[in-house]
């Protein structure tokens, strides 16, 4: 008997559709608003954790609008792949798809949690955990669901024995 459509794992593949949205969107303000002004309240909590004297060189700035702007580059990318592996969750029911975009997570959080609290930039620690709060439980119950549903698909059926 087959899994029957379930309004739960739509809500859940939207969500997941507007946090990849959500990661582009955030991957190219990082990019090109570095000059801006727009940063500069984020740049200098990462200022404040590297300089420990009020007066931060000229070049300590523009290295970080560098930095910032190739993690936003890196962030648009990282967003296409996950939009791709959420269509393709969602198109073939996949526990793949959501299979990989846990275990990118997982890879990532610690290492990134680690990195942020050794500089003591506590803003990361912050984001990384929202990200994991949001982001971990649907891809779980979405694995969970397709796994199940393809468990239910593949039994032999009464019928079909002799």
């Amino acid at each position: 008997m087959p899994v029957p459509s379930n309004t739960l794992r739509s809500a859940l593949v939207v969500w997941l559709y507007a946090a990849a949205m959500v990661h582009l969107l955030v991957g190219l303000v990082l990019t090109w608003a570095g000059h801006s002004g727009l940063l500069d309240g984020y740049l200098l909590t990462i200022e404040q954790a590297f300089w420990a004297t009020d007066v931060v060189p000229i070049t300590a700035r523009a290295q970080q609008v560098w930095w910032v702007a190739i993690f936003g580059a890196t962030l648009q990318s990282f967003s296409l792949y996950m939009l791709a592996l959420v269509r393709i969750g969602h198109r073939t029911k996949s526990p793949m798809a959501w299979g990989w975009l846990i275990a990118g997570i997982v890879l990532w959080a610690p290492q990134d949690m680690w990195i942020s609290a050794q500089a003591r930039v506590w803003s990361h620690l912050w984001v990384d955990s929202l990200a994991l709060l949001t982001l971990l439980p649907p891809l779980i119950w979405l694995y969970r669901h397709d796994r199940r549903a393809i468990a239910v698909n593949n039994t032999p059926s009464e019928s079909a024995t002799p």
